[in-house]
């Protein structure tokens, strides 16, 4: 597994990687900032939290896959 194998901007799960990843940071500061009835503050960290995990799994599937063009990683 390599981290460089991360940017792949032409694959659409690195732009949803870096969309949930985005998405999750704005619930997060939502949910520190904002002062929310216990409800509502527990469902915005619930989702930042799966939404980091979502980013995370797709993260590693990016560092698991083979390039899509091996002879230009030579």
């Amino acid at each position: 597994m390599k981290l460089s194998r991360l940017w792949q901007p032409r694959n659409p799960a690195f732009w949803l990687m870096v969309a949930l990843n985005l998405l999750s940071t704005v619930l997060a500061w939502i949910a520190r900032s904002l002062e929310l009835p216990p409800l509502a503050a527990l469902t915005v960290a619930a989702f930042a939290i799966g939404n980091a995990l979502l980013g995370l799994y797709l993260m590693y599937l990016l560092m698991r896959d083979e390039p899509a063009n091996p002879a230009r990683d030579a």
